[in-house]
């Protein structure tokens, strides 16, 4: 007599091997998050473009920092993979022996020298003695240091304040500053609401436009080439996109930034999205790192043979 248990047992045992030799389908593997460090910035827009571009078996997880200093760091602590950051902020890591690769850039231009309206501040030489805004170890207070430098004046010939990028507008409004130093789409938004004039946009130095560049940490580079290929191929077909498609970048922007289209209507001709890196920017980033060693912003000028690394952009530049 065969025993109700036994019987079942053998039972469940058939079952279990009966799918006549198939093999159980394999789950399916879960994509490769890739976390991307973005300024709240219309110049740090290209990011949020990524999801159009990205391929399959890959996410992309974009996320928000208030200032470069703080994108920059998450790079360097791996908090993220990858960021975009200003120049200024790579080279003040890059400078103190930090870890940290430039791969690509993210961005021209994008910044701008905005004063209160009717409060008599037409060019540089005005601003004598009165209060500017300016972001310490930012891109833009380099380019205002040096556009003093080449009128005869030095940061004493001002009153610096302290204050972010995202505030500048606001302080300006309140009459706590008579001009400042910014990113868009700050700038855009004192000229669309009648708030602030244009004093200039400050690319008329040896630096350029040079701001915004993408960077990785160096064992990113050198131990998962694979992904900063992957990544920066996305970033060049986003970039592209959203540099050619002017409506989309406002739309985005407006999404994103929650500010008005007509302020950004403003700030977009005043921004330039890129990828390519190559000598014309490791020229002018190195005549930027050499203005920071005679600020005294930074000790010693960092190894730009491992600091800026173009293979990968040589490489899709080449394909």
């Amino acid at each position: 007599m065969i025993r109700r248990r036994t019987l079942l047992a053998g039972l469940g045992a058939g079952l279990l091997a009966a799918p006549l030799g198939l093999a159980r389908p394999a789950r399916a593997q879960a994509p490769t998050v890739i976390r991307m460090g973005s300024l709240k910035l219309i110049h740090s827009i290209a990011p949020h473009f990524y999801a159009q571009f990205t391929p399959a078996g890959y996410t992309v997880e974009v996320v928000p920092f208030e200032s470069p200093t703080e994108c920059k760091n998450a790079v360097v602590t791996k908090s993220v993979d990858f960021g975009t950051f200003g120049i200024a902020a790579g080279t003040l890591g890059a400078a103190a022996g930090e870890p940290l690769v430039i791969v690509a850039s993210t961005c021209n231009r994008g910044m701008a020298i905005i004063a209160k309206k009717d409060a008599g501040i037409a060019a540089i030489k005005d601003l004598k003695g009165k209060r500017v805004a300016l972001w310490p170890g930012s891109t833009q207070e380099v380019f205002a240091l040096e556009r003093l430098r080449q009128e005869g004046m030095s940061v004493k010939d001002i009153t610096p304040v302290r204050i972010s990028f995202s505030e500048m507008h606001i302080a300006l409004a309140r009459g706590d500053v008579d001009a400042y130093v910014g990113a868009e789409p700050a700038p855009g938004v004192s000229l669309a609401s009648g708030v602030g004039s244009l004093v200039e946009y400050p690319y008329g130095t040896e630096m350029g436009a040079l701001n915004m560049v993408f960077g990785a940490h160096a064992d990113t580079t050198a131990q998962r080439p694979e992904i900063v290929r992957t990544m920066l191929e996305i970033h060049r077909k986003a970039t592209d996109y959203a540099q050619g498609n002017r409506e989309a970048m406002i739309a985005m922007a407006v999404a994103k930034l929650g500010q008005k289209r007509e302020a950004l209507e403003l700030s977009a001709p005043n921004v330039e999205l890129k990828w390519k890196l190559g000598q014309t920017e490791i020229a002018q980033a190195k005549v930027y790192a050499d203005r920071m060693l005679t600020l005294r912003q930074i000790k010693r000028l960092p190894d730009f043979s491992t600091f800026i690394d173009t293979r990968f952009v040589d490489a899709m530049r080449d394909a």
